[in-house]
């Protein structure tokens, strides 16, 4: 096979070069020109921007396979090779030679995993026919040797290419085109990569052909044409045999007698098939026997497989494990052994409920053995809840005893003692989840354990609240304060010296401080040691005992057990209203007495200051908003027991104060300002400085009291002597006002009888100064009057014609009422003068009497002047400028 120019080793080598290190051996390179033509009505082929590329066939082995690929090879900007393109052969399903192209060198490459088969695909043009078989050829080779199979070729007649591959087997010269000019090369059989054992026909059907193409004078171009006359001599032939075979009798009955033969044979043959059959269809069936058989077998293997497995199940849960079974029994409850007795009754525990339906199959549950089992453990759990019951009942009352019989932990002369509970519950705790079994076992014993333990810790808690008081009693130093406060009878200065008792309140604080958070503590502590299911006592962040203080114990998760719920139904946030009820029972045990040491202290502070309820109250109230949980039910109460208490000791000091106002004498003529109107001033403010917290309602509704009795009892006074009841009026409401004008101006309920106060004062002066003003120029204002009354009824200038109120008459009465009006207003100021015992008080009542009566005589010279027009009276500011003047 002659080798072109196209491919030489120099391009080989180049080829080689760009494809380094992808373990493939170049087969072939040969250039080419790449184009997307298309064909003019000319038949020429127009080629649009045809670029020079170089096709490399590359093999790759890998084991006993090998893979075989056509690599586009394109020009770099510095003309070294370098991939462009890699297709597979495997995919090569057509290589089709353009019929439009008259020299035949362009053909194109049919790949079926293209992605997009819309788009035509490249031609490739060589330089002569010879290039182009050459690489179609070695394309066939390898894929009939490597890929065992051929693409489709169009275009091209393959006998045609084998012919031209055996014209150009052996060697020939070819020439290399290099710049020194062409120098001949001989090309091996190697280096044509075709051999011809690689050949498309064999070598005895390629010399038939050669035989059959020399008895035919025709072209070689014509394979159409020699081709169809191939097939015409070939039916012509087959038809001529047929004929001859009909024609000769000895061949007939010769293939008769082979179809008679056969026949038979054929007979034979179906009716041992027959046979064969029935004896395979009798096969069948037993072996299907057989298998069913044997699956019987297998299943029933498979279930007493499992049955023994479930009742091994069952013989297990049905076994009682010997220790527990004696700890259960006649084991001992000390302290060393509760984690055996803890052990053994989450064991029985779960015993009875994986003897229960849920967890047992319906079927089980019916057994006479697991009912037997059943009752066994009832008993069991029977004895052993009878047993720790008993226990800790005696446990209990125990240590109650041993610590009341210590004095030590108890208040004593000159030393208060803050309880302690920390061994006592250290002690509880560890048989807490002792009780958490009970009450899982059996929910009943609880309410006899509970009544035990409240019973015997009420006799601590009482014994310790007890001393406790009193010995907070006997320590606190503090001289009574007087209880009349508003007596008429006492001392002026009886309230004034009044000695502090701020140590009362304190003392009562330090009650509460020291035993509501025991009381709280005890009550949680209670409330998840009995098993109780109740939020928890404190919220996050909350204030636990109404004090910024913190709780009482040190140990601020006091109530906290160090256990986790047994029963599911513990752990729900939630809680039933029976268990809570129950909860608020049993504190009620718990905790019931221990009131009367707190009315106690109550009582004696009241004693020492009545007033000292003002500040216990809001202390109380203080820790009464701090108790919010659902355990602490009974402090509550306590608290409120206790708020309503002070409250009624404060309303009785209230009422007897209001008592001492009433008893002022009503039948001696009360002169000048009343005793209790000042003392309730210094009252009122020491009131104000024992205010705590929400005392303030307390506080007002006290004010409200004693004032209205204050002002009620004042009218009553006034009205004994009413010549003087406006001057008695007008002195004791100014006093009031004086007394308490500091305090109103920050108490809304005292600013609101303040102002009740100045009203009442306003008007007794009124009444007061008008009552001496008619008194000394009683005929002038008298005849203002009539006028007055006159013009109701008749018109202006008829009155002067009225009998009593013409000019003469007016005449007289000027003369005779304003002839001394200086005296008549110095006897006026000496009046007013003469029966005020407040003498501060006389110069603003004095300027509001100069006003009234400048008021007066003004809508009286206004009068003359309408209906005495040709008359002449002093002028008001004549009057004004006289009274100015004295």
């Amino acid at each position: 096979m002659a080798k072109s120019s196209a491919d030489d080793e120099e391009l080989r080598r180049a080829c080689e070069a760009a494809i380094e290190g992808t373990k493939q051996k170049i087969m072939m390179s040969i250039r080419v020109a790449k184009s997307r033509g298309i064909w003019g009505k000319s038949g020429k082929l127009g080629r649009h921007m045809a670029k020079p590329r170089v096709l490399a066939l590359s093999t790759k082995s890998k084991g006993p396979r090998t893979k075989a690929f056509l690599r586009v090879m394109k020009y770099s900007t510095g003309g070294v090779l370098e991939p462009a393109k890699l297709y597979k052969l495997k995919h090569l399903s057509k290589v089709e030679v353009i019929t439009n192209d008259p020299s035949g060198c362009t053909f194109t490459l049919g790949f079926d995993n293209l992605r997009s088969q819309s788009v035509a695909p490249p031609q490739w043009t060589m330089r002569n026919i010879d290039d182009r078989n050459r690489l179609l050829l070695c394309i066939l080779n390898i894929c009939k040797d490597v890929l065992g199979r051929l693409p489709k070729v169009v275009g091209i007649d393959v006998v045609e290419m084998a012919l031209w591959a055996k014209e150009n087997t052996p060697s020939v010269t070819t020439q290399k085109n290099l710049q020194a000019g062409p120098i001949a090369t001989t090309v091996t059989e190697s280096d044509l990569k075709v051999t011809v054992e690689k050949e498309l026909v064999s070598q005895a059907e390629e010399e038939d052909m050669e035989a059959l193409l020399g008895t035919y004078v025709m072209g070689i171009g014509e394979a159409e044409a020699f081709s169809e006359r191939l097939k015409r001599e070939l039916l012509a032939l087959e038809a001529a045999n047929v004929h001859a075979i009909l024609e000769s009798e000895p061949l007939v009955d010769e293939v008769l007698q082979g179809l008679e033969a056969a026949t038979n044979c054929v007979d034979d043959m179906d009716e041992w098939l027959g046979i064969f059959n029935v004896k395979l269809r009798h096969m069948r069936e037993d072996i299907e026997s057989i298998e069913t058989r044997n699956n019987k077998l297998e299943m029933q293997s498979v279930n007493n497989k499992a049955l023994i497995e479930e009742l091994d199940k069952l013989l297990e849960r049905l076994r009682v494990p010997s220790e527990y079974a004696a700890c259960l029994t006649g084991g001992s409850f000390d302290e060393a052994r509760m984690l055996q007795n803890v052990e053994a009754c989450e064991w029985l525990t779960g015993a009875l409920r994986g003897l229960e339906v849920p967890n047992l199959d319906s079927t089980y549950a019916n057994m006479r053995a697991v009912k037997e089992k059943r009752v066994e453990l009832e008993k069991l759990k029977t004895t052993f809840v009878r047993r720790a019951s008993e226990f800790l009942r005696n446990y209990f009352a125990s240590l109650v005893d041993f610590m009341i019989s210590d004095k030590s932990y108890f208040s004593q002369r000159g030393q208060l003692k803050r309880p302690d509970h920390a061994d006592l519950r250290y002690k509880c705790r560890t048989y807490a989840r002792l009780l958490q079994h009970l009450k899982s076992l059996d929910k009943s014993c609880l309410g006899p354990l509970r009544k035990a333990y409240c019973s015997s810790l009420n006799l601590l808690l009482r014994r310790e609240a007890r001393e406790f008081a009193n010995e907070l009693r006997a320590s606190t130093k503090a001289s009574r304060n007087p209880t009349v406060w508003l007596e008429a009878s006492s001392g002026g200065s009886q309230s004034g010296n009044s000695s502090d008792t701020s140590a009362v309140s304190d003392a009562y604080a330090k009650m509460l401080t020291i035993f509501i958070p025991l009381l709280v503590d005890e009550s949680s502590f209670f409330a998840h040691f009995m098993c109780f299911e109740v939020p928890a006592l404190v919220p996050p962040g909350g204030v636990a005992n109404g004090n910024k203080t913190g709780s009482y114990d040190d140990d601020t998760n006091d109530d906290d057990l160090g256990i986790m719920d047994i029963d599911d139904n513990d752990s729900k946030a939630g809680k039933t209203s029976a268990d809570l009820q129950a909860l608020n029972e049993s504190l009620q045990d718990l905790l019931d007495g221990i009131q009367e040491d707190f009315y106690a202290v109550v009582d004696w502070a009241y004693k020492i200051d009545p007033l000292r309820c003002i500040s216990m109250h809001g202390i109380t109230e203080r820790y009464l908003s701090g108790q919010k949980a659902d355990a602490a039910g009974f402090v509550r109460l306590l608290l409120g027991d206790l708020e309503s208490r002070i409250s009624m000791q404060f309303s009785r000091f209230v009422d007897e104060a209001c008592h001492q106002i009433e008893r002022n004498e009503r039948n001696v003529r009360q002169m000048g300002v009343l005793s209790y109107i000042p003392r309730f001033a210094t009252l009122a403010t020491r009131m104000e400085q024992y205010i705590q917290g929400q005392s303030r309602d307390l506080v007002d509704q006290a004010y409200t009291k004693f004032v209205s009795i204050m002002f009620v009892t004042l009218e009553k006074l006034a009205q004994t002597d009413p010549k003087y009841a406006d001057i008695f009026l007008l002195e004791n409401y100014a006093a009031f006002q004086n007394s308490l004008y500091d305090l109103a101006n920050v108490v809304p309920t005292l600013a609101k009888f303040y102002h009740q106060a100045s009203e009442a004062y306003e008007q007794a002066c009124t009444r007061h100064i008008n009552m001496i003003i008619y008194y000394q120029f009683e005929r002038l204002f008298q005849f203002a009057r009539k006028i007055e009354d006159l013009m109701f009824t008749i018109s202006p200038e008829e009155i002067p014609f009225q009998l009593g109120l013409s000019k003469m008459d007016l005449r007289k009465m000027l003369k005779s009422s304003l002839s001394g009006v200086d005296k008549s207003i110095a006897a006026m100021y000496k009046k007013l003068q003469k029966n005020l015992t407040s003498e501060e008080l006389l110069p603003s009542l004095w300027d509001k009497c100069k006003k009234e009566f400048l008021d007066k005589y003004d809508s009286f010279g206004q009068l003359v002047a309408k209906i005495y027009p040709t008359e002449t009276i002093p002028s008001v500011s004549e009057m004004r400028d006289l009274l100015a003047s004295m």
